[in-house]
Order: structure tokens, then C-alpha cells, then sequence
């Protein structure tokens, strides 16, 4: 029992991250597109900033994957 409750904790940390992360990316490059529609002047400024956001942004999923490994192999 305790085994399937810790391959349930795993999957549900490591997808919920990766939900909410694909929720995020598709915000921002949404904002961004939308700001770059209005100001084509500041598009490459605008796209800077998006991969510095979406690279944060891509960075939870990983952490929840390390947390999801240390949940199923710590004692």
C-alpha cells in the first residue's frame, strides 16, 4: 500500500507541473505574440523577454521531477 501511494504522489507532483507549465508557456507566448501585434517596433525586446520567462517557467517542471525521484526512492 505504501508503495502505490508513493508511485501516486510521484505522478501526480511530476504532471500537475507539468500541466500547470505548459498553462504558463502558453500565456506568455500568447501575451507576447499579442504584444508584438500591437508593437512590431518592440518585437525583439518582447522576445527576449519571453525566453527568459518561459526558460523560468520550464524550470518548475524540473524541480517537480526531482521531487517526484526523491519521493519515490528516499525512505
Amino acid at each position: 500500500m505504501s508503495q502505490g501511494l508513493k508511485y501516486l504522489a510521484a505522478a501526480i507532483a511530476a504532471s500537475l507541473a507539468a500541466l500547470a507549465a505548459s498553462f504558463g508557456n502558453g500565456k506568455v507566448i500568447s501575451k507576447t505574440l499579442e504584444g508584438m501585434a500591437r508593437q512590431p517596433e518592440s518585437a525583439g525586446n518582447l522576445r527576449a523577454t519571453m525566453f527568459i520567462g518561459v526558460g523560468l517557467i520550464e524550470a518548475v517542471p524540473i524541480l517537480a521531477v526531482v521531487v517526484a525521484f526523491l519521493i519515490l526512492f528516499l525512505k
